[in-house]
């Protein structure tokens, strides 16, 4: 009897430890589910535009769902890490642009195109609004072939309307290196609503916009 009871005993044992560990299993399989490491990853796409002062730039990008950043910076000039000081200057061959980073299940490259063309002046040359340089000059820096269909399909498109009389001045061209701006410059029209607001109206920009597109079209 005493070792019937002990081999019971054993089984009894055994099998407790085989369901704790089932339960183990289950209990990591259903944490490593919930974690959001486990979770499929947000997609993070990149477009770079430029439209004259970057400052102006960011808002329309920021508010737009789908868009996680802007970063503004200079891009398609000739000089490696290039000053703010220099580029207004306008002696590096950059132009002051933002870097949109997106996820493109949310908000699709055409959706930021549509968004780049109502908040610029597309026939201006080397200059938008107050600001004048090609350091200002309006255009779509693209990376890689199919931002480059997209946007010259748009450009096409705008083209095609007839709502100008006058040429599309603004360029397509493959992106050279982005270069961040200055911290103080990075999202000023936040930190300094004021002065942004003050520099955006007597630079005539939302005057000129209205013109261009209407009054719902920036």
């Amino acid at each position: 009897m005493k070792i019937f009871r002990h081999r019971i005993s054993g089984a009894v044992v055994m099998i407790a430890g085989l369901l704790m560990l089932a339960m183990m299993i289950g209990a990591t399989a259903q944490t490593t589910a919930r974690s959001p490491a486990a979770q499929p990853a947000a997609k993070t796409a990149v477009a770079i535009f430029a439209g004259g002062c970057f400052w102006c730039m960011e808002p329309p990008f920021d508010k737009l769902p789908g868009v996680k950043s802007t970063t503004s910076g200079y891009v398609g000039g000739h000089v490696a890490n290039p000053t703010y000081e220099q580029v207004s200057a306008g002696r590096t061959g950059h132009a002051e642009a933002v870097l949109v980073r997106y996820d493109p299940a949310l908000v699709s490259y055409s959706k930021l195109l549509e968004v780049f063309w109502r908040n610029i002046d597309p026939l201006a040359v080397d200059r938008q609004f107050c600001d004048v340089g090609d350091q200002y000059r309006s255009a779509i820096f693209t990376l890689g072939a199919e931002q480059q269909r997209l946007a010259e399909a748009s450009k096409r498109k705008l083209e095609a309307s007839g709502r100008f009389k006058q040429p599309i001045a603004a360029q397509i061209v493959p992106a050279s290196e982005f270069y961040p701006a200055e911290d103080y410059h990075q999202d000023y029209y936040r930190r300094n609503p004021v002065r942004y607001k003050f520099y955006r109206y007597n630079c005539g920009r939302d005057q000129r916009l209205e013109q261009l597109w209407g009054a719902a079209g920036h």
